[in-house]
């Protein structure tokens, strides 16, 4: 018998200073059985950046066709594309041509290995790289609980963030 998900859920007072967006988020998140909590918390730090009303989370880890998040219009048609980790390049070649703007939010502690590869490639496909501090993303896990009150305000690609009882920051870079 397969190991179900954990489920987790995020109910996020969001204030996005730098687009202007401000919302009240209720999230059901699957941790797949393979996934870290780390990986799980990039996921909807991804979502809270991107935050739209069409954006959600796919089946991720257990769907090679499917990013992490997607934004898809009325037709059916992929607007955004959104891999959390360090994605194969045939995988980012997968979102650049089936979406309109393909980003990625890489934080392991792989990742120079990773970037030293592929950097150039992803930077010359047109997508949006991003990198979060791996450290701050564990004391954002350390936090979180399988049900979460977060207060997340956004300002200068740093993410003030409240959870329940504890408090962290969780930055990242662009990498073009």
């Amino acid at each position: 018998m397969a190991i179900k998900p954990t489920i987790y859920k995020f109910n996020i007072s969001l204030s996005d200073m730098d687009r202007d967006h401000y919302d009240s988020l209720s999230l059901t998140v699957a941790q797949h059985p393979s996934e870290t909590l780390v990986r799980m918390s990039a996921r909807v730090l991804a979502y809270c950046i991107n935050a739209a009303p069409a954006l959600e989370f796919t089946k991720g880890v257990s769907a090679v066709d499917e990013p992490d998040l997607w934004l898809k219009e009325m037709d059916d048609q992929i607007s955004l594309w959104i891999d959390v980790g360090e994605p194969s390049l045939e995988r980012i070649k997968k979102g650049t041509h089936r979406s309109k703007e393909t980003k990625v939010y890489a934080f392991n502690t792989k990742f120079d290995v990773w970037w030293n590869q592929i950097g150039r490639q992803v930077l010359a496909l047109g997508v949006k790289p991003y990198r979060f501090d791996i450290q701050q993303l564990q004391e954002m896990a350390a936090l979180l609980n399988r049900t979460n009150q977060l207060s997340v305000t956004i300002s200068e690609k740093t993410a003030g963030i409240a959870i329940n009882e504890g408090y962290c920051e969780v930055s990242w870079q662009d990498l073009d």
